[in-house]
Formats: structure tokens, C-alpha cells, sequence
């Protein structure tokens, strides 16, 4: 038997297939790679995976028969569907390709599964459903009013999910991921743009006042929550998976980087987009409830695992532009 992992050259899919593989495990991994950024650093994240019982074949989870294909040659046990368009700004000219990949590439995967009675499913999904609801966030709050088509996409598909749960008796898990960061990260997140920009001197492009904040979560408590939430029983369940304490200001993140690195931030104050949220703050209460799930890392910890990955990889980063 073997698990599936969708978007498995990804920041998030990487870590999870490497951890899945570390623990024994047979595992198929597909990517699309596509340029949303640039393929050298996913290409380094695939190169960076080495055991015999891992299978990697380059597909996009919008091609329905190639898929189709995948799960009749294979006997699959789970999928972990972490393939995904990302970025609330990019969504916004974009907005077909969101939709495409996010609602219907995973209505293909659910399809799949239903076909082949494969009943555990994951699915990433985002806090960007979150706007216009106080914080901290929790799964009982309505989410009807997506300010994005990232986070419209995201929901929709959360609904189908819960629809083929419903309909076919399916433990389904919708994450909710905060923030994420860590090594081999996306080089369009604040985290690696910050290091690496105030690293080499450059200015720091911040949208706003600074003043906004996150909700920062390692990637590795992100990947044991996968791997708990693929144990329930429970149907259909959406979790929220963040830092869990109170959000870090922009400003204070980057003074903390400032301090790790011992070099001062220059920075360019730009005006902020209109489909960012000033806060992302998870209550996390659910996830410790029912998944016994508590993030251990602690951001100055992750920084610094983080900033250590980034100047021993840094010959290998000068060419992927963030």
C-alpha cells in the first residue's frame, strides 16, 4: 500500500513526504512544478529526497484521466492533497486557474478516492477563509465571505469535501494552515524574503504599516498536525493549525530576524493591498481537543532553524529570486 501526495515539490508536501517516508512508508508524490515561483528551488526540494520507496511523476491533479491512471496502477491507501495555487495577491488576476486547480483538481482527487473506496483524505486548506470575523479564528465561525478567489477556491473547496464525506462515508480532514514558515520555504512568504533581503542588504518590501500580524507556524508542527488528523474517525473535520499564541507584528519579526542575522533592516513602506487581513490568529482549542495537537516550536526557535538553512544553502539560493 502506498500514500498519495499531491504537490510533493511544494514547501508543505516536501516536509510531509519526507516525513512519511521516514517513518516507513511507501509514497507516491506528483507536482505540476509550475513557475508560480521559480522551479529551481522545487527542483532542489525533489533532489533532496533519496529512498528507494518514494516515486515521484511530474502531473497536474486538473488532469483527471492522468490521475485516473495513477490510482488504478497504484493501491493507494491515503492521499494528502497539499498541491494548491497559493497567494492571496496572484489569485486576484489569476482567478481561473485558482479555481481550476484548488476546487476542481481536488474534486478530482475526492472523486478518486470515492472510486476506489480509499477513505482517508487530507486537504489543505487555508486561514485566508477567514475576513470580516474577530479573532482568535475558530471552525464554528462563518466563513461566506472569502475576499480573495485564493480563499474563495480554498472554501469551495472545504464544501465539496464535506459533501463527499456526507455522501460516502468518508474521514475527511480540511486544514487550515497559519502562516507557515521554515526551511526550504516559499520565497514569497515575509519569513525567507526578510532573511534573505536584510542578509544581503536590500530593502525590505512591507505592504502597510508593519503593524499587521501573523499568526507564524513551523513547518514541522504543520506536518505532525497532517499526519494526527489523517487518524480520525470523524467524517468530516476542519482544523486550524497555527502558532496558537497571540500574532507577531510585521515590525517585530523583522527586528527579531535584525537581531539573529546581527544586521539592520532597510525598508520600503508600500501601500497595503486591499485582500490582505490586518490579523491571522488561530484558536487552536479543536485541534488540541481532538487531534492532540500543540505546536513545540516557538518562533525564535523556528527563526532560528530557519536563518541557519538559509546561510548554508545560500550558493544554491542566489539564483532563485525572491
Amino acid at each position: 500500500m502506498s500514500i498519495l501526495v499531491t504537490g510533493c515539490a511544494g514547501f508543505i508536501g516536501y516536509h510531509l513526504t519526507q516525513r512519511l517516508l521516514g517513518e516507513g512508508n511507501h509514497v507516491i508524490g506528483i507536482d505540476n512544478i509550475n513557475n508560480y515561483y521559480d522551479v529551481k528551488l522545487k527542483r532542489l526540494r525533489l533532489n533532496n529526497i533519496s529512498s528507494e520507496k518514494f516515486s515521484f511523476e511530474e502531473m497536474d491533479i486538473e488532469n483527471r484521466s492522468g490521475l485516473r491512471k495513477l490510482f488504478n496502477e497504484n493501491k493507494i491507501e491515503k492521499v494528502f492533497n497539499l498541491a494548491g495555487r497559493a497567494g492571496v495577491r496572484a489569485s486576484l488576476s489569476q482567478p481561473f486557474e485558482y479555481f481550476d486547480t484548488n476546487t476542481v483538481g481536488t474534486l478530482n482527487l475526492l472523486d478518486l478516492c470515492r472510486e476506489h473506496s480509499i477513505n482517508t483524505f487530507v486537504t489543505a486548506s487555508t486561514s485566508s477563509v477567514y475576513s470580516n470575523v474577530e479573532t482568535p479564528f475558530n471552525e464554528n465561525q462563518k466563513v461566506d465571505m472569502p475576499i480573495s478567489p485564493y480563499a474563495a477556491s480554498k472554501r469551495s473547496a472545504e464544501l465539496m469535501a464535506y459533501t463527499y464525506a456526507f455522501q460516502y462515508g468518508m474521514n475527511i480532514s480540511a486544514l487550515r494552515f497559519f502562516t507557515v514558515y521554515g526551511p526550504y520555504g516559499r520565497p514569497d512568504m515575509s519569513v525567507l524574503r526578510f532573511i534573505r533581503w536584510i542578509d544581503e542588504g536590500k530593502a525590505i518590501q512591507l505592504y502597510g504599516t508593519g503593524e499587521q500580524a501573523r499568526d507564524f507556524t513551523y513547518v514541522d508542527d504543520i506536518v505532525d498536525g497532517i499526519i494526527k488528523s489523517s487518524k480520525q474517525k470523524n467524517a468530516f473535520q476542519v482544523y486550524n493549525l497555527g502558532g496558537g499564541n497571540n500574532p507577531i507584528s510585521m515590525l517585530s519579526l523583522i527586528a527579531e530576524i535584525e537581531n539573529q542575522l546581527g544586521k539592520k533592516a532597510k525598508i520600503d513602506h508600500l501601500e497595503k493591498h486591499n485582500a490582505d487581513v490586518d490579523v491571522t490568529w488561530a484558536d487552536i482549542s479543536k485541534a488540541e481537543s481532538e487531534l492532540s495537537w500543540k505546536p513545540k516550536t516557538e518562533l525564535l526557535e523556528g527563526l532560528k532553524a530557519t536563518i541557519d538553512w538559509y546561510l548554508s544553502h545560500k550558493e544554491a539560493l542566489k539564483n532563485i529570486p525572491f
